[in-house]
């Protein structure tokens, strides 16, 4: 109950003081917030004792449209600890207390997908993201894993690079780079596959039972790790990247896994 207080008092300060300092930014329209929301995330990471090892580096120079696997809410301040980026979220997470305006003042994208409009809104903006310069985050399984396995890419999510292409217009190209994010320790010691529900969200389960048993039996480490950037046409095929993208994040989180279970992951499932 004592580390359950700590965790929470400390959560609604750090996030307090994240909402001022965004606020003055904005209204003096002064330069940084990837670096303020960069700090934000390592100290919430901190909070939440998770240990980060990053796996090569991100796009030098360049914004990206970054297409990674989901593991749990733990892969946000996880990967943005890691590297100043943007997410794409789901639009019910815009109404949630205190986490959406949070969201909101971090230059989230909301996408929702079950609106046609709503889902090229969200194109147009992350097109407009990534030409100020904002990489942005998107999970492309369009949910979460347990943490033993990447499930299959879905090509209508990855093709939003066609349709931040359409944006940006003919002549233009998108850097696509695939990311893993997976959990490899518990308090120190290596994570069996039946340890990796301790971090995982997925499915049905309730949030906030699930973040009291987290904070119950952290720490935990993390790896992330960046693939090679990919330079994206109009003329590429989707499914094809989806394809790519999806082996390529598979074949990282394998060799980041490293334990008996993980040879498994390296045969790839049937695709739904």
């Amino acid at each position: 109950m004592v580390r359950l207080a700590f965790v929470t008092v400390s959560f609604f300060t750090l996030t307090g003081g994240l909402f001022a300092v965004l606020w003055l930014l904005a209204a003096l329209k002064l330069p940084g917030r990837r670096q303020v929301g960069r700090g934000y995330f390592r100290l919430l990471a901190r909070l939440m004792r998770a240990r980060i090892r990053v796996v090569g580096a991100p796009a030098d120079g360049q914004a990206a449209l970054i297409v990674a696997n989901h593991v749990s809410w733990l892969d946000i301040p996880v990967i943005g600890a890691s590297f100043p980026a943007v997410f794409v979220a789901k639009r019910e997470i815009a109404g949630w207390p205190v986490i959406g305006l949070g969201a909101k003042l971090l230059h989230t994208v909301f996408v929702d997908r079950a609106r046609r409009q709503q889902t090229g809104d969200a194109t147009a903006e992350i097109a407009r993201r990534l030409t100020d310069g904002d990489s942005v985050v998107l999970f492309a399984e369009g949910t979460s894993s347990d943490g033993n396995r990447v499930l299959p890419f879905r090509s209508a999510l990855v093709g939003a690079a066609n349709e931040v292409l359409g944006q940006l217009g003919p002549a233009s190209r998108v850097i696509v780079q695939p990311l893993s994010v997976c959990y490899t320790g518990l308090q120190g010691l290596p994570m069996g596959r039946q340890h990796r529900p301790v971090v995982a969200w997925y499915g049905d389960l309730d949030f906030l039972p699930h973040l009291k048993e987290y904070i119950r039996r952290g720490a935990v480490d993390a790896v992330v790790t960046f693939g090679e950037p990919i330079a994206y046409e109009a003329r590429a095929d989707r499914k094809e990247l989806a394809r790519s993208l999806e082996n390529t994040v598979r074949r990282m989180t394998v060799q980041a896994l490293r334990g008996p279970a993980a040879e498994a992951l390296a045969i790839r499932p049937e695709r739904r």
